[in-house]
């Protein structure tokens, strides 16, 4: 069983990401489990990823590595128990840090999972959260597996280069991938890498 965490800040189109990642499992036939940690962000809530046909659990007012780590425990024992899913994608909220789920998920899993950290970050914010939250950010992207520079049908000309620029160089070994969720700009990539 593999465990995606998507992490990023508020509005890096972790959502967008998380339905065309579940779509692409569930077409090839993968079961497919979804967790999603709203904590008052304006989103795609659980009864909308369950109408949509996803195994889907949401874990609203909190935040999955902070005060709602026991929750999470719970809700992915119960996923393994009553889903048994090949993949389950986690999307904590924009304030979290992705390496302390994937620490939660380590402690809550009985046998040793395939964890990985993909890290979303948001072109026409990159530039506002560098100047404001900088060491913030830097946390969120530190331990992820690989990053995504989401949103690039929004990239005004030569951004793209000056924000993957400044990712190897506070990132140098991971892998940088610039594309459009909304628009499936480099998806197949994406899933290149997740396999």
């Amino acid at each position: 069983m593999y465990v995606y965490i998507l992490g990023g800040f508020l509005g890096s189109g972790k959502t967008t990401l998380l339905m065309k990642l579940a779509s692409m499992y569930t077409k090839r036939g993968e079961k497919t489990a979804l967790l999603v940690n709203e904590s008052g962000e304006i989103g795609v809530d659980g009864a909308t990823l369950k109408a949509e046909g996803y195994d889907a659990i949401e874990l609203p007012d909190g935040c999955i590595c902070c005060s709602l780590s026991g929750t999470l425990q719970s809700a992915l024992k119960n996923i393994k128990r009553d889903i048994d899913p090949d993949i389950i994608i986690i999307e904590p909220t924009g304030l979290a840090l992705p390496h302390k789920v994937k620490e939660l998920v380590h402690f809550s899993m009985i046998d040793e999972d395939e964890t990985y950290i993909i890290g979303v970050c948001d072109v026409q914010r990159f530039e506002d959260l560098i100047k404001k939250k900088e060491q913030f950010f830097k946390m969120q992207m530190s331990n992820a597996d690989f990053v995504l520079i989401n949103k690039s049908d929004l990239a005004k000309p030569g951004q793209i280069d000056e924000i993957t620029k400044w990712m190897k160089e506070q990132f140098p070994d991971k892998p940088i991938q610039a594309i459009s969720a909304k628009n499936d700009e480099n998806l197949d990539k994406v899933y290149e890498m997740m396999q």
